[in-house]
């Protein structure tokens, strides 16, 4: 893997009719190109990082659920301090909208980046009713039944039906919400974090792990 002042990989989720669609690309893109960089959709050639043997920090004291006193805003991450600070506390990464191998997409390969980069991964499927086990993990159907603590809800669904999803992430309380680049829903954001959940949209997961050295 380059240095610091490169990233050998960035993603796109194209979205268009039925699931969401992806190309092959590959390009190395300086950290200080990093807005225009992630315009370009993630390079699986990148996702070879082995597994960590470093056990992730638990969850350090989140914010409390529906906190009047905490402006909803702030729970909108968008500094690279803040990434950082969420990705370096997190272990836990429920992935909603998660694909096959078969598929090839982004869905796929940016959750096997994090799982060999440390992270425990958690698949939440919504297609796909037949298979139970991804990336040899057990498949759960929605992020509500998923047992224990889950820090991260990594989201790979179209704007348009993210809605139908804010009640179960809601009920399943996790620290924080991942839509990937290429994903943002304003509405669904507010909603959340007035929830106490702190929200990330429009980012690749793979690409910030990697800016982070994981």
């Amino acid at each position: 893997m380059r240095g610091p002042h490169w990233v050998r990989a960035t993603c796109r989720v194209k979205l268009g009719m039925g699931e969401d669609r992806g190309q092959s690309q590959s390009e190395a893109v300086p950290a200080r190109g990093r807005e225009r960089g992630r315009r370009e959709r993630c390079n699986s050639d990148d996702a070879t990082a082995t597994a960590s043997s470093v056990l992730r920090p638990p969850r350090l004291n989140p914010p409390p659920m529906s906190d009047p006193t905490i402006d909803p805003k702030s729970r909108l991450l968008e500094r690279p301090n803040e990434i950082r600070r969420l990705l370096e506390e997190s272990r836990r990464v429920a992935v909603l909208g998660i694909k096959t191998a078969e598929s090839g997409q982004p869905a796929y390969y940016v959750p096997q980046y994090a799982q060999r980069a440390g992270y425990e991964i958690v698949p939440v499927p919504v297609y796909y009713p037949d298979v139970t086990e991804i990336l040899g993990q057990r498949v759960y159907r929605t992020v509500a039944e998923i047992p224990g603590d889950v820090d991260i809800v990594n989201v790979f669904r179209r704007p348009k039906d993210i809605p139908a999803h804010v009640d179960d992430i809601l009920a399943a309380k996790p620290r924080a919400v991942w839509f990937q680049l290429g994903i943002r829903n304003d509405a669904a954001a507010d909603t959340l974090a007035r929830a106490g959940i702190e929200v990330v949209q429009d980012r690749c997961l793979l690409v910030e792990l990697q800016m982070i050295g994981r």
